[in-house]
């Protein structure tokens, strides 16, 4: 079995639909000749033809509208922004027309389309490059919104958001393009959207988390566990929609929740999850769940990019505080 980084896997998520079904198309700025800004679409357009993976003006808001009119004339388009700042000016026709074409149709027409970029710090980019706003795209009604943090959920999530019927948010971690390297097979095989994993079991509290911040979680497991914390991590995968059985079932294990997330604090993912545990698990809490995030700040340009993301150092002691804990 071929060892892939996350960018090789995607690129083979990609390369594989394109070969299995004439209606996808990939598409976005430099896309085509270049292979994208972190060359995730690199050598499709000659493998694959110049009407299958093309590039497109800048223009954000054409982009999301061409998927539009692709997915109602039966194409399955994948358009690729290239960094998550860049697509602000699409929100237009993401939250106005492509969330919303199933309910305005009453069920009669669906948007098949796959909106792909590079999100979140790591790589000491500038302003609008190194955004983690997956909270307000599962805030809009009618998209799906998924993160993998390994190569192989990477292709299988997005062989999956490809053959969804609906709308999917497609975020990449770019700090885990090349970070690892995994078995991933050459073939067709699909994560299911709305599935997390359980990566690790354990008794003494439920760790959630999702994309690059997984691969925090991970390295911060091997400094707590010395602590005698018996961790259970869970990597997220799909923001929208949420496995709520996999983490009512952990948490009502456990008895405590720390959720790690990268963007702003306020109004965030790891918002909802505590919500929902209170909601659903409040009998079987031994401590207030509590929330490891980015701050409520624009995420700073390079030299102080450290500060703003939840480090292994950092999750360390928030489980400490988390398991000491006492009603």
């Amino acid at each position: 079995m071929p060892v892939m980084t996350m960018v090789q896997a995607l690129t083979n998520a990609l390369d594989v639909k394109l070969a299995d079904d004439p209606s996808v198309l990939c598409f976005g700025e430099d896309v085509g000749v270049e292979g994208g800004v972190f060359r995730v679409t690199e050598h499709l357009q000659k493998k694959h033809g110049v009407k299958r993976v093309f590039d497109t003006p800048l223009a954000e808001s054409s982009i999301a509208g061409a998927c539009i009119g692709m997915s109602v004339m039966g194409l399955r388009p994948v358009a690729e922004m290239q960094f998550d700042g860049f697509v602000y000016p699409a929100m237009n026709q993401i939250i106005t027309h492509i969330s919303r074409y199933r309910y305005r149709t009453r069920g009669q027409r669906n948007i098949p389309c796959v909106i792909r970029f590079p999100y979140g710090g790591g790589v000491k980019a500038l302003e609008l490059h190194s955004e983690a706003m997956e909270a307000m795209y599962a805030h809009i009604p009618g998209l799906k919104v998924v993160i993998p943090s390994t190569p192989y959920d990477a292709k299988g999530l997005m062989i999956s958001a490809i053959e969804d019927n609906d709308p999917v948010i497609f975020q990449e971690p770019k700090r885990l393009y090349r970070a690892m390297k995994q078995e991933v097979p050459d073939g067709l095989y699909r994560i299911p959207i709305g599935k997390a994993k359980v990566e690790k079991e354990g008794r003494d509290m439920t760790v959630v988390s999702w994309g690059a911040m997984m691969h925090v979680c991970r390295k911060a497991l091997e400094s707590i566990e010395k602590d005698h914390i018996n961790i259970e991590l869970i990597d997220l995968r799909s923001i929208y929609p949420l496995d709520w059985d996999t983490l009512t079932a952990s948490i009502k294990k456990t008895g405590r929740l720390l959720v790690v997330q990268e963007g702003p604090k306020s109004f965030g993912v790891a918002a909802e999850l505590i919500a929902m545990a209170n909601e659903k698990c409040f009998e079987y809490l031994e401590a207030p769940p509590m929330r490891l995030c980015g701050n409520d700040t624009i995420p700073p340009l390079p030299r102080s990019e450290d500060l703003y993301c939840p480090t292994p150092e950092r999750v360390h002691y928030y489980c400490r505080r988390l398991a000491d804990y006492q009603m």
